[in-house]
């Protein structure tokens, strides 16, 4: 994590109103930094801001026929740094669909509901949670 702790989140999302709606949440019940994109591409030109975890919808072509889905986006997201933990969001209550973002590399898949920050915040929560567990069992493993 940097920023001085605090977890810098990406929300990337082609649908204006659950976007928002998700960005107020995080911002009222989260420490986060926010930034939201409606694009994958968008999401692709700010990676240099290195952030910490990225909340990405399925379909991304709301806005444009022709941009980017969201399985596109994770591969260009993974080429650019495989460590950036990427939450597959979708309307879409698919198995398949599931199955086919953590193949992938999508660290979760989260449909669309009323209780998606819920599940999200959670996920984020335990990501942070289990990285930090690990880095204290390897410094405690290089000392044996």
């Amino acid at each position: 994590m940097k920023n001085e702790g605090k977890i810098k989140l990406f929300l990337v999302d082609d649908d204006a109103v659950f976007l928002k709606s998700l960005e107020i949440e995080f911002i009222h019940h989260t420490d986060f930094i926010v930034e939201t994109y409606a694009t994958g591409e968008l999401c692709l030109a700010n990676l240099d801001k290195k952030p910490d975890v990225i909340i990405l919808d399925y379909h991304l072509d709301g806005i444009d026929k022709n941009a980017m889905n969201g399985i596109e986006t994770l591969d260009k997201i993974k080429d650019f740094d495989p460590d950036i933990p990427v939450v597959m969001l979708s309307s879409q209550d698919k198995i398949d669909v599931a199955i086919s973002c953590m193949h992938h590399k999508a660290f979760d898949y989260v449909v669309k509901s009323e209780t998606s920050f819920l599940r999200l915040q959670k996920n984020i929560t335990a990501y942070f949670h289990f990285e930090r567990i690990e880095k204290e069992l390897n410094w405690y493993m290089a000392r044996m």
